[in-house]
């Protein structure tokens, strides 16, 4: 970043569109771990991530699954919390939230303003400049503190032990998964990445994870080295689902620890894999009533029951058809949506809209998600990393019975909906930097035709 674009406010508070200018001038910084620069921001700003109370949550996938779920448990049991997720699917805004909702533009941006006038005074002490999603960090804790938030649930962003989030001690750390994926940021193998992931486990930190294999135990080493009680799932909790409608899932979960048996949950969240993630936030919920009441069973029901999570197996209903947006975009993703497509519209044709970033395993994602008699319609995320429509295109075609490719999202979607018509059923999948767009594309469009009824 050069000089005048650090300087070119000169400390005066941005509005909302020059707040994202300068956010896209740090994104020339990239992805670069460690936590001495968020530190430094963070002490400069007066350690605000230390005002409240934290849930701290990684994983390869679900985390932001269970986090909204916690997210949820939080605004049912009456307590003023925070929420900080990544990335976003529309708005930055989306990315910090207060009792369920996000921060407005113009808050965002008076944060901010302030989050860059400690940024640019790094700068001129000639230390290394925050990344964006540093910047970002520091803006949520930030916020959270001027709203008094109790807690904060922080949603890793990438990895766990160097993640800019890792500066606090939360009141429990979970771990939803470990697969392999962004392999070369976080050592090349299996191991590295579950050892990355384990890194948020603090001194006496109670942790909840779904991991399994070569990666629990990793975890299992890490808690022990920690004093942290571990509680994992499949053994010290468990849940089975029930049954689906199409709109709502029921599950049983279960904890011999807890004295829990068979007790059944209604889940907004839709999805095989939401079952597994519902069980995670349910087992977290229960660690944390031991130290505030006011998280109990009723206000765990109520949040399952009313929780929602965009772009997670998410249902649509569009003149009288339903859309799912999912948004898978690595391996273990698709292998999941798969399995609940197969489990939940099993008899349904299909016509899929996907985006993928091309550096993901594109080749094992569609072998995973496609089925001989699918259609597809390949586009752009709206994304550097993105994959070109007409390579996927040619990957997907021996896969499937029929595939296109546009380079505009616009133009796919509504290609897409016309092969889907009235009888197949249309899936918006891949990354979040497509499907936030389509989705909200399909919004303004329900929205349109709800007007002319």
């Amino acid at each position: 970043m050069s000089q005048t674009a650090m300087n070119e406010s000169n400390g005066c508070a941005m509005d909302y569109p020059a707040a994202l200018a300068w956010l896209n001038h740090l994104e020339t910084f990239g992805i670069r771990l460690g936590l001495q620069r968020i530190e430094k921001l963070l002490q400069l700003l007066g350690n605000p991530q230390e005002r409240y109370k934290t849930i701290h949550i990684t994983g390869t996938n679900g985390k932001g699954s269970v986090s909204a779920l916690l997210a949820g448990v939080m605004q049912a049991s009456g307590i003023h919390a925070g929420f900080y997720s990544s990335p976003h699917l529309v708005s930055y805004t989306e990315r910090v939230r207060v009792d369920g909702d996000p921060v407005s533009e113009a808050e965002f941006a008076s944060g901010l303003s302030i989050v860059r006038r400690y940024v640019e005074q790094m700068f001129a002490a000639g230390e290394e400049c925050p990344t964006q999603f540093e910047v970002l960090t520091a803006l949520a804790f930030y916020l959270f503190a001027e709203h008094h938030v109790e807690y904060a649930v922080i949603e890793v962003g990438l990895g766990g032990r160097l993640d800019s989030t890792n500066v606090i001690v939360p009141e429990v750390s979970v771990i939803t998964n470990v697969t392999f994926e962004h392999a070369a940021v976080l050592g090349g193998t299996l191991e590295s990445i579950a050892d990355n992931k384990a890194g948020i486990i603090k001194q006496g930190v109670p942790v909840v994870t779904a991991a399994q294999g070569l990666p629990l135990e990793i975890i299992r080493q890490r808690a022990a080295e920690q004093s942290a009680d571990l509680f994992v799932s499949g053994v010290d909790f468990r849940a089975e689902p029930i049954g689906c409608d199409g709109r709502t899932q029921t599950l049983s979960f279960s904890s011999p620890l807890l004295g829990i048996v068979a007790e059944p949950f209604a889940l907004q969240l839709l999805g095989h894999y939401q079952v597994e993630n519902a069980a995670v936030a349910i087992m977290t919920a229960c660690l944390l009533h031991n130290s505030d009441a006011r998280i109990n069973s009723e206000t765990i029901h109520q949040a399952l029951r009313l929780t929602t999570w965009a772009a997670r197996f998410e249902r649509l209903d569009l003149a009288g058809k339903a859309i799912i947006v999912d948004g898978a975009h690595n391996p273990a993703g698709m292998k999941e949506l798969r399995a609940s497509l197969d489990a939940i519209f099993p008899a349904e044709e299909r016509v899929l809209l996907l985006g993928i970033l091309r550096d993901k395993d594109i080749d094992q994602m569609l072998h995973i998600l496609l089925r001989a008699d699918d259609t597809v319609v390949v586009t752009t995320p709206q994304s550097s990393r993105a994959e070109l429509p007409d390579n996927i295109a040619r990957q997907a075609a021996p896969l499937c019975q029929h595939v296109e490719a546009f380079a505009d999202n616009a133009e796919a979607l509504a290609r897409a909906r016309e092969l889907a018509g009235k009888k197949r059923l249309l899936v918006l999948a891949g990354s979040l930097y497509l499907v936030g767009g389509l989705r909200a594309q399909l919004l303004a469009a329900a929205g349109k035709e709800k007007g002319h009824e």
